[in-house]
């Protein structure tokens, strides 16, 4: 599909950045001419984070380019994504000039953070089709996206959403500023008085979140924690013990302090000092690594926006197609920095995991994809050996091959190649077993499974014969142990 995106700063550049790399076509209209640089920029960093990501097979990249008119990004879009600055009048104008192109059945949405639907409507051609779609930034890695507007709309937007790993919470009624970003108002206000009142650094601000109630929020919202404080009597405890506390005038959140220019340059001062020096780019890619990191910890307990990554795992699982070549299965990877260690070489748990992944590309070609996996069939990694050779450091480019070296109804012995360029880096050696996930044993595979199985075994039975199959460890005969 293509996307037609009007606007393309931090918000705008992000959702192209999110639809590229799940293999979307978009048009991008933006009348700054530093436009295709930033997003350029920003694609980059998308791409850096998505390697990290998951290895699940992502789709080809999409083509970006650049419209003259909004128009023109709307003509031929199947669906279409506002980001500009919030201001009605300019809103108003570039959704009208799209919908005066687009079909009425494209969806069109707004990432506005606060702004009405019903207002922003006004002088749009079948106003009926715009919902609020608003994201969160980095809008490539966070799933949370906010919809508000018509059931159809937001039903077909929300289908869309999701299939680009995102998460739709659909906002019932119209309300300004929808629900994350009420929240994160109120508690941006405090903020800003604690450092106007001299009682915290912007740091020391940031800091009493991200080493305390930050780490809770990823995984479990405010509510549920409170429950959890509240012991075993649950919530009503907990607000028997608390609640009076409402009422004490701890907090200033019905009132903003003036932004003076006295508080503006200690905001500016602060800010650059908590910086360090490091560029925009810089702290972008040190807050995707993180997150990153946070993602993946939460898929492994199946949890929040854990549990989205892994949705959207199935679903490029569902979508990949894996055809069976008559020659060795072959992938790229990057060795990446989290992979090396103090010596400033690759781990060997990382040659592992290439070799899994390895394992996972071969399973992909014999038809185990996410609908045979959620019917209970798989093949296990029951024997491993592996051998290293030579060193990778961060940054080297590798190829991984893999050579089917033979099969049974219930087995397949496989043997990794990991390399540099001519350089062999470490081999290993596999055996996969097909299991029967519900019952928990050992199962032969189905006539379709064994039939393309054979193909590969048959395909590379000319291949020579790897010099290291079959090695085992050992020292020399009569050497003590």
């Amino acid at each position: 599909m293509k996307v037609g995106l009007l606007g393309g700063g931090v918000i705008g550049g992000g959702w192209a950045a999110r639809f590229l790399l799940n293999g979307h076509d978009a048009i991008l209209y933006d009348p700054d001419p530093e436009t295709p640089r930033k997003v350029e920029e920003m694609l980059e960093n998308a791409r850096r984070a998505y390697s990290r990501l998951t290895y699940a097979p992502l789709p080809p990249e999409g083509t970006l380019t650049f419209a003259a008119t909004p128009e023109e990004a709307a003509d031929g879009a199947g669906f279409i994504q506002e980001s500009t600055p919030e201001r009605i009048e300019l809103k108003r104008e570039l959704l009208g000039a799209a919908s005066r192109v687009a079909p009425a059945d494209v969806v069109i949405a707004s990432s506005t953070s606060g702004l009405l639907p019903s207002v922003l409507r006004e002088g749009m051609t079948h106003p009926e089709r715009l919902t609020v779609g608003h994201p969160f930034n980095p809008v490539y890695l966070l799933p949370l996206v906010e919809l508000c507007g018509s059931p159809d709309p937001v039903e077909r937007a929300s289908a869309f959403y999701r299939s680009v790993g995102m998460y739709p919470l659909v906002v019932r009624q119209e309300i300004d500023g929808f629900i994350a970003d009420r929240l994160l108002e109120a508690l941006w206000r405090e903020a800003l008085w604690l450092v106007n009142d001299g009682v915290a650094t912007v740091e020391e601000v940031d800091d009493a979140i991200r080493f305390g109630p930050g780490l809770r929020w990823s995984s479990m919202g405010t509510f549920l924690l409170y429950r959890i404080a509240g012991g075993e009597a649950g919530m009503r405890h907990f607000m028997a013990q608390f609640g009076p506390a409402l009422q004490w005038p701890w907090t200033k959140l019905t009132d903003v302090p003036e932004l003076s220019e006295e508080l503006l340059a200690k905001l500016e001062q602060q800010s650059d000092a908590q910086a360090g020096g490091r560029s925009v780019r810089e702290l972008e890619r040190e807050r995707d690594d993180a997150l990153v990191a946070v993602l993946h910890a939460l898929r492994g307990n199946c949890v929040g926006a854990g549990e989205t990554l892994a949705d959207y795992e199935w679903t490029l699982l569902e979508r990949a197609a894996y055809p069976v070549e008559a020659d060795k299965l072959r992938w790229e990877t990057s060795v990446l920095p989290e992979w090396v260690d103090y010596n400033g070489h690759a781990t060997e748990s990382s040659y592992l995991l290439m070799a899994s992944h390895a394992a996972d590309e071969l399973l992909g070609s014999i038809g185990i994809d996410a609908k045979y996996l959620r019917q209970g069939g798989s093949y296990y990694t029951v024997e491993t050996h592996i051998c290293h050779l030579d060193e990778a450091k961060a940054g080297d480019r590798l190829e991984v091959t893999t050579q089917v070296l033979g099969a049974d109804e219930k087995r397949i012995h496989i043997f990794v190649r990991i390399m540099r360029g001519e350089t062999l880096l470490a081999t290993t050696e596999q055996m996969l077993l097909h299991v029967d996930t519900n019952a928990g044993r050992a199962t032969p595979a189905p006539p379709d499974v064994l039939e393309r199985v054979q193909e590969l075994v048959d395909a590379h039975s000319a291949l020579p014969w790897p010099e290291r199959a079959g090695r085992r460890i050992g020292l020399p005969s009569g050497t003590p142990t």
